[in-house]
């Protein structure tokens, strides 16, 4: 196992209770990279929560350890512990919670701050849901057909940040939302051009200045697998063999926007 204390680069808030450095220790495991075993793994559960709670970390709420574990070969104490139970898995106290659904729910509701994250915004979700899947569709068929379900989607987004003229997807400071969402996208742009040269239309461009906002932060960087480990992602999933020279890579992040998008 690979562990990293998470010390965010730069404090936006001071928050009641961090006084005294009384705060709750937090430790998230999460996939290692199905690369050299050891980096961030590109499992989308595993930055949503890691995003999370480097949020409440950069509040000063939370003191973060990530533990990347390589799921090929657990060690000994982490079968011991969890047997077969993949990350994200989140340990707050002693406690381990195992299940996403929980994982999120115990954010929400037991870690200090955690309820400012997790706001209720039914046009968001209604825009942002099945993107995802509709990308995995098109990785699927790999036809023009499901491409333009992926930009059909990706419009509606679009549209959607255009409407709320704000920086992130319900204001100008993130919640869970963009937590779960900008994840997805950088699978999309990095997979999708990979595997069937999809690209993000340079004329969504009230996207492509949500990506560039959500770039220039930490809790993103941090957390976000290299190029190689999502495009490994889906090559296991396919039953695709990674050649000898792509574990010698060294790690990329495709983090540009286009030229002609002005922040």
């Amino acid at each position: 196992m690979s562990e990293e204390e998470v010390q965010p680069q730069e404090t936006t808030e001071e928050t009641n209770g961090a006084e005294n450095g009384a705060v709750p220790e937090i430790e998230l495991i999460i996939k290692a990279s199905t690369i050299d075993g050891r980096r961030k793994g590109a499992c989308l559960f595993c930055q949503e929560y890691f995003m999370d709670l480097y949020l409440l970390a950069e509040l000063k709420t939370v003191s973060l350890k990530v533990t990347t574990v390589d799921m090929l070969k657990p060690p000994p104490d982490f079968r011991s512990n969890f047997e077969a139970t993949p990350p994200p898995i989140l340990i707050d106290n002693g406690l381990a919670v195992l299940e996403n659904d929980k994982i999120e729910r115990h954010i929400m509701k037991n870690i200090p701050g955690g309820h400012n994250l997790f706001i209720q915004d039914k046009e968001t979700a209604t825009r942002t849901e099945n993107v995802y899947s509709k990308f995995k569709l098109m990785l699927l068929k790999r036809d023009d057909p499901s491409k333009n379900v992926v930009l059909s989607y990706l419009r509606k987004v679009n549209e959607h940040l255009e409407t709320r003229g704000t920086r992130f997807l319900t204001g100008d400071t993130m919640c869970c939302f963009d937590c779960e969402l900008m994840p997805k996208l950088q699978h999309i742009r990095v997979a999708g051009r990979y595997f069937v040269d999809f690209e993000i239309p340079e004329e969504l461009e009230h996207l492509w200045r949500y990506m560039y906002h959500m770039y220039q932060l930490d809790a993103f960087t941090q957390s976000c697998p290299a190029d190689q480990d999502i495009i490994n992602h889906y090559k296991q999933q396919q039953g695709t063999r990674m050649k000898k020279h792509e574990e010698l890579e060294t790690p990329t992040f495709t983090t540009s926007i286009p030229a002609t998008i002005r922040p």
